[in-house]
């Protein structure tokens, strides 16, 4: 075997040389489609797609329906608008040559329904432009919690999306609409406004991926990390978990706080007598409760009929409303019980009481006098 003969791969020995495909080529180019390109003609079939919208969209929709109809009428697309049914759809024509558009006009008229304006919706029908719409309602189950997450996304006063963190970052528009965020821009940038919206959603600031494109952004600027891995530039946002012994200092830490506290204010420590009592422990376990079954076969109500049950049961109910009645009557019968008064004393007994004044005093006069005379 000489030194001139190369090896070559069993995978690309049937490769031949392409002139044609040079380096200067950029292979992810979209190419615009016109009307030239499409060879077959007028399509066969027609395709059609129909959303609808909420009543408060209606008035806008009406007054930017003749901007809708202009801009899709240049890619040969017919819209409709049903104010009686509340829906918007679109359709092609015999004069659509582009069979990806309707797809285009049917992303369009989604985002009309989710709150875009019309002058950045009419943007989707551009090759390098795509949507997504995240929905956010389903994420979380608490109403003030879902509330307090998604203004996470909007930002106080609408900082995040006025200052515009995240639109300059990901070069995306963003939305955010009720349960739902509207995002428009490149395929790639997408998937990363996607991945913020969710992650907020999941209880992780978007702050800390914001700040992670921040580095991206910086680091995509150097020729010499092209080839590289990031991974050692990225901060690691991981929850730390902590130990129980440094739980407890914790707890102990925050207890001193309040003790110095409360001394400092003048306060006397709190009585530990609010403790609950230890139980004494014992190594036997509970006594087993009995069976819903078994307290009907002692009562004898399991061997009842269907309807000597359903009388028994409101025979119970009867008797129990009336103790409840009874109860409340006697409540509002309180009210109007007179409370107890003492009747002003008459002539006789204010004298009685006069002349028994006057005689304690007297005796009283007289042993004093009797003390003086012995000394």
């Amino acid at each position: 075997m000489s030194d001139e003969e190369v090896v070559v791969n069993k995978n690309k020995s049937h490769r031949k040389d392409k002139p044609w495909d040079t380096d200067d080529i950029d292979h992810w180019k979209i190419e615009q489609f016109a009307a030239e390109d499409n060879k077959a003609g007028a399509f066969t079939e027609e395709s059609s797609f129909a959303t609808l919208f909420p009543k408060y969209r209606e008035k806008y929709l009406r007054e930017v329906w003749s901007a809708v109809t202009r801009a899709l009428d240049t890619h040969g697309i017919a819209c409709t608008l049903d104010l009686v049914h509340g829906s918007m759809a679109v359709r092609t024509t015999r004069k659509t040559y582009d069979p990806y558009i309707v797809l285009k006009a049917r992303d369009m008229i989604k985002l009309l329904a989710r709150g875009v304006a019309i002058n950045q919706a009419v943007k989707i029908l551009e090759d390098n432009v795509a949507c997504d719409i995240i929905k956010i309602g389903n994420l979380v189950r608490n109403k003030e919690r879902f509330v307090k997450r998604r203004q996470r996304i909007i930002g106080p006063d609408g900082s995040t999306l006025k200052a515009r963190a995240i639109e300059l970052l990901t070069q995306c528009y963003v939305l955010v609409q009720g349960s739902t965020v509207s995002v428009m821009g490149p395929y790639k940038s997408l998937k990363e406004v996607r991945r913020i919206v969710l992650d907020c959603m999941k209880n992780i600031h978007p702050i800390y991926r914001i700040k992670e494109l921040m580095i991206r952004r910086e680091l995509a600027k150097d020729p010499k990390l092209a080839t590289e891995s990031w991974d050692r530039f990225l901060p690691q946002f991981r929850k730390r978990h902590l130990k129980t012994s440094e739980k407890t200092a914790k707890k102990n830490e925050k207890l001193e706080v309040k003790k110095e506290a409360r001394a400092a204010a003048g306060l006397p420590e709190p009585s530990s007598s609010s403790k609950p009592a230890k139980k004494v422990y014992t190594p036997f376990p509970p006594a087993q409760l009995p069976r819903k079954v078994d307290l009907q076969l002692e009562s004898g109500e399991y061997f009842l009929k269907s309807h000597e049950k359903e009388a028994r049961e409101t025979e119970r109910r009867k008797k129990k409303q009336a103790e409840t009645t009874e109860q409340r009557r006697a409540e509002r019968a309180e009210v109007f019980v007179a409370p107890s008064e003492t009747a002003a004393p008459t002539i006789q007994e204010k004298r009685k009481r006069k002349v028994a004044s006057t005689e304690e005093t007297g005796e009283s006069g007289t042993k004093k006098k009797k003390k003086h005379k012995s000394e």
